[in-house]
């Protein structure tokens, strides 16, 4: 990487952003993180305060901003249920007027400019596993919309702008991301599940846990945001995942397996428009980004997330 490539970082203090960050600034990259805490966590960059490539500005992305930068990694939005069903009418902002402003600034300063989407646009889906080409199965006026549709706008309004105003945009849809810096309260399987397992107490599968996930680790997932940006690749969206599909019954037992918990495993009633099924089609990642696959497996990846709970929790 260029010495002189500055870097926003939107949703930087994230547990997604910090990891970003790191990783860009270990390749010399001029980082400018931008976060309003709203669920980031300022511990989660505290060892990159003070480093001299690395600026933290405190703004919210539904306000407009400028700044001279040659790359924007747009990951700023509340992403889990918990946290976007808290406000969803803030959600919406961040998700519309948010990338919409981080356009505006790409277009201004000729940046390119990555969205990042979600597996969430493809609602509960229909197709199986999920290509890039599948439109979704979505309903508009669920709980889960306010996230959903305003992902699916941020996608939209990234390709009007690619379009109409020649911004190089690069759009990755990501999939059930996990690893340590997780938020411990974000409503997620992996961080429910490694909570209620080191806590000893019971852990909640919604349903009858047949239900499936893919569990991408952060760093894998990092690598693969850096080769998008880097790739000449346009703005057709990139799913970036693990296809290895398991039930969220089998995770709750290897997480409590891995705790060396006590913990009964406990059924609630399903959430509303909860997909049933998740997998990601990397076929595209692995043409356009120079072979890239997640490397780190499941039990490795679950067993680090779980220390670093254990850790954070005092445990």
């Amino acid at each position: 990487m260029h010495l002189q490539q500055r870097i926003l970082v939107t949703g930087g203090a994230g547990f997604l952003g910090s990891h970003l960050c790191e990783r860009l600034l270990a390749e010399g990259a001029d980082v400018i993180c931008l976060d309003n805490f709203f669920t980031g966590d300022k511990r989660n960059i505290e060892p990159l305060i003070g480093r001299k490539m690395f600026e933290l500005i405190r703004h919210d992305v539904t306000f407009p901003i400028y700044l001279e930068v040659d790359q924007i990694y747009n990951l700023a939005c509340p992403a889990s249920p918990i946290h976007y069903q808290r406000n969803p009418v803030r959600t919406i902002r961040t998700a519309v007027q948010g990338t919409l402003n981080m356009l505006d600034l790409a277009r201004d300063a000729h940046a390119r400019i990555m969205i990042a989407s979600t597996s969430e646009i493809y609602g509960d889906p229909v197709e199986h596993p999920q290509r890039e080409g599948y439109w979704g199965n979505v309903n508009p006026i669920g709980p889960r919309a306010c996230y959903d549709e305003g992902k699916r706008c941020a996608e939209a309004l990234a390709v009007s702008y690619a379009t109409q105003y020649g911004v190089e945009v690069r759009i990755a849809r990501i999939f059930n991301t996990y690893g340590p810096r997780m938020h411990e309260n974000d409503g997620r399987v992996v961080s429910n599940f490694a909570v209620q397992a080191l806590r000893n107490e019971p852990i909640t599968v919604y349903g009858e846990g047949q239900q499936t996930r893919s569990f991408c680790f952060v760093s894998d997932l990092i690598e693969g945001f850096t080769r998008l940006m880097a790739s000449k690749h346009g703005v057709e969206p990139v799913n970036l995942g693990n296809p290895r599909e398991i039930t969220v019954l089998e995770l709750a037992e290897l997480a409590r397996n891995l705790s060396k918990s006590r913990s009964e495993i406990i059924r609630a009633p399903l959430p509303k428009d909860d997909p049933t099924r998740r997998r990601p089609d990397i076929a595209r990642a692995q043409k356009l980004l120079d072979g890239w696959s997640p490397r780190v497996g499941l039990e490795e990846g679950l067993a680090a997330t779980i220390a670093d709970f254990k850790r954070r929790l005092g445990l």
